[in-house]
């Protein structure tokens, strides 16, 4: 695999790395921030709404410009506008501080839609046939700066308060810089015949059924990376404890969008999706049995793992239903999953502001079993 140590594959694995690890702590930071400024769980929810779905929105935007000129500005620009939106957030003691953290979410908008599509064409050139595992490699850096994000920002939250995330932050510079060096010679992405046209979506049965499992797949994501930090902050745990377990929460999906693209490039989509949904209900289902317990240190990375299996296959598997622009499809179908996750994680605050966590985590497995049971109509070619 040596387009693994290509420069501009380097390069793009790098910058995600980065991007996500800023991304990894705003539940963090929230939950930090939660006693201080009086923000209440619906509020928790409402910021991390407005977070991602500002991101989701400027998605499709960027990827189509990423198709027209080229991904080289947008993703090295992308990496440091969210540097300097974070600092500020950072600086700012008040509750101004969670606009400015809003406003860093463009960049995410920005980098991912590009980077992505990059690595797909990169993929498609030198793996033939495994664009699933490809896919999944480059992700697998995102998630893992989603892993270290609050693995790393927990403890120095604990130690330094959130001036000790400014190491964080200043690393988007180098980063921005390596980033727009290599992509110096990277061209518009290639459209395919009436493709190049236009995006063009094929409505069918199986296609309602991606929508609803890529919906409840970013709900169950962002129920748990938003609400496991607040949950283990109100039972008196440390920074430190509750971002190592939203940190291993991560950990076990990267590893699950690794694993599972290469499972589902050797023995097909369908029955790697059903698998990552009927299993992962049952790990997600124990959490709110036992209360804070040893065993979350096995159960949330596992819920993670299984859940994220999935993810890069429902990726792959909407080219099957939407067609265009490479960056323009992955924006639209990333924008889309991380919007619908967002509005999600905005009803399941409500809810844990008027019936506590445990029904939300109840309802968090519940939403999975019932993406497994929808996912068995699902139909790939």
């Amino acid at each position: 695999m040596s387009w693994i140590i290509d420069k501009l594959f380097s390069s793009v694995a790098l910058s995600h790395f980065i991007v996500d690890i800023l991304n990894g702590q705003r539940a963090v930071l929230l939950a930090y921030w939660s006693r201080p400024m009086g923000i209440s769980n619906t509020l928790i929810g409402v910021v991390s709404t407005v977070y991602i779905v500002s991101a989701a929105l400027a998605q499709p935007i960027f990827g189509h410009f990423a198709d027209k000129y080229g991904p080289r500005w947008i993703v090295s620009g992308g990496v440091l506008w969210m540097g300097f939106w974070f600092s500020m957030a950072i600086f700012t003691p008040t509750s101004t501080a969670l606009v400015y953290l809003v406003l860093a979410s463009l960049g995410s908008g920005a980098f991912h839609p590009a980077r992505a599509a990059q690595a797909t064409t990169m993929g498609r050139e030198q793996l033939v046939g495994r664009e699933t595992t490809t896919t999944s490699i480059f992700f697998l850096f995102g998630q893992g700066g989603s892993f270290f994000g609050p693995l790393i920002g927990g403890p120095l939250l604990d130690r330094f308060g959130v001036m000790g995330l400014l190491p964080l932050v200043f690393l988007t510079m180098p980063v921005a810089g390596w980033a727009g060096w290599h992509l110096q010679k990277a061209h518009p992405f290639r459209m395919e015949g009436i493709i190049a046209q236009r995006t063009t979506f094929q409505f069918s049965t199986s296609l309602l059924t991606f929508v609803l499992i890529a919906v409840f797949l970013s709900w169950v994501q962002q129920n748990m990376v938003t609400f496991i930090p607040k949950y283990l902050a109100d039972l008196g745990q440390s920074p430190s404890i509750y971002g190592f377990l939203s940190a291993l929460f991560m950990g076990g999906y990267a590893i699950g969008n690794v694993i599972g693209g290469i499972l589902s490039d050797k023995y097909g989509k369908a029955i790697v999706i059903r698998l990552a949904f009927l299993l992962g209900a049952i790990p997600l289902a124990v959490i709110p049995i036992l209360g804070y317990h040893p065993l979350y240190y096995l159960l949330i990375p596992l819920s993670g793992f299984l859940t994220g299996s999935a993810y890069c296959v429902i990726i792959v598997l909407s080219q099957q239903y939407i067609q265009g622009g490479t960056g323009l499809v992955t924006g639209l179908v990333l924008g889309f999953m991380f919007s619908s996750g967002s509005l999600g994680a905005l009803a399941s605050g409500a809810i844990a502001d008027h019936y506590g966590f445990i029904p939300v985590f109840y309802m968090t497995a519940l939403i999975c079993l019932m993406a497994g049971v929808i996912s068995l109509r699902i139909t790939t070619r």
